[in-house]
């Protein structure tokens, strides 16, 4: 019993020694851009986490978890059922997975294409709810992501404006799988100017306020070109066993 206790205060110290390394790099990014760091809001990717890992990040203060496939969402989330966690669907999500995947997300990342809004739309209105999404979109063109190609994205603002249930809140993206720091960066601030024109263009019902974009290798220029949340996984868990 006393090692295994002596385990969980050494995985909590390396847990708690990246947390704060990875809020410091976000503060010092949103320094330079004269950002405040309460503007970017930090999503602990648990994709590869066990639950008592994940227990423990929320016990460190870490209330937005975030999870790829919903399935692993269902199960840490029922499994944690803490109130003050934050569940985020950053993943692909199949119309089938719609149901139970509302009864646990807080936010939506990936919003990807117009049937799976429909559905969702469709869903929650038969719920008496609403949920909160961002619209996934595909900045740097690579074949294997999902999301709206960014010209597609203004056109589609008066469908947009007609929802009823599904409040889209801002966009999300992904920086190309090879590249370096320049093109991150390119992709991200893409981004960031689809949604101001997006904002200039209205209807000023909608509000496109939140961009998710960077991860744990990039997160820093993400902040850099405007990042509001930005998603951390395995720089949060290095060091561990």
């Amino acid at each position: 019993m006393a090692s295994q206790d002596a385990a969980l205060d050494d995985r909590r110290a390396v847990l708690a020694r990246n947390l704060q390394q990875v809020r410091q790099r976000i503060a010092a990014a949103a320094a330079r851009e004269g950002r405040s760091p309460a503007d970017v809001r930090l999503v602990a990717v648990t994709k590869y986490a066990d639950l008592v890992t994940t227990r423990l990040l929320v016990e460190l203060g870490c209330y937005d978890l975030g999870e790829s496939r919903p399935q692993e969402l269902w199960r840490k989330a029922a499994a944690l059922d803490n109130p003050a966690i934050r569940w985020h669907m950053i993943g692909h999500l199949q119309r089938n997975k719609i149901a139970r995947t509302l009864d646990a997300v807080y936010l939506l990342h990936s919003a990807d294409r117009w049937s799976l809004i429909e559905a969702l739309e469709h869903e929650c209105r038969s719920r008496g709810r609403k949920l909160a999404a961002l619209l996934e979109v595909n900045t740097s063109g690579d074949a294997s992501k999902g999301g709206f190609a960014p010209e597609v994205v203004e056109p589609m603002l008066d469908q947009i404006a007609q929802l009823q249930w599904v409040e889209l809140r801002g966009l999300m993206t992904m920086a190309a799988r090879e590249g370096d720091d320049a093109v991150a960066r390119s992709n991200f601030a893409s981004l960031r100017a689809l949604r101001d024109r997006l904002v200039q263009r209205g209807p000023p019902s909608l509000s496109w306020h939140e961009l998710s974009m960077g991860m744990s290798g990039d997160y820093e220029l993400a902040v850099e070109q405007g990042a509001t949340i930005v998603r951390v996984g395995s720089a949060l868990f290095e060091g561990l066993e």
